[in-house]
């Protein structure tokens, strides 16, 4: 088995950098063969919704929108925290392709066995 990788990230427009930077190493574990996983809470649930992302570029990055395409058509997973998304009220019906709502046991169940972890 080639392994796993997770990217935890809280970010969205509010620090575009990091969320950025996140999809970038999150695309660089997926092209290493890592099974990864995009953990996404707090204010980066927002980027689970269509079209969200779609005026996020920072300079010297591919666009955000293209980065999470790219990732989950990689193959990556991206776990929406459910209590941070239903408190700030989002669409399930409006989920990009690739990310699932879920309570913070499938994170703890990806993550069980030594599963590296990096944190924006």
């Amino acid at each position: 088995m080639a392994g796993k990788f997770c990217v935890s990230l809280t970010c969205a427009k509010d620090n575009a950098d990091k969320a950025t930077v996140a999809f970038v190493v999150a695309n660089a574990a997926a092209a290493s063969d890592k099974e990864t996983l995009v953990f996404l809470s707090i204010e980066a649930v927002r980027l689970s919704q269509k079209g969200y992302a779609d005026d996020v570029h920072e300079e010297g990055f591919a666009p955000l929108r293209d980065l999470i395409a790219n990732f989950a058509s990689a193959g990556g997973k991206i776990f929406v925290c459910s209590p941070c998304f239903k408190k700030r009220k989002l669409d399930e019906h409006n989920l990009i392709p690739g990310a699932i709502v879920v309570g913070g046991a499938k994170l703890v169940e990806f993550l069980s066995e030594g599963v590296p972890s990096i944190s924006y």
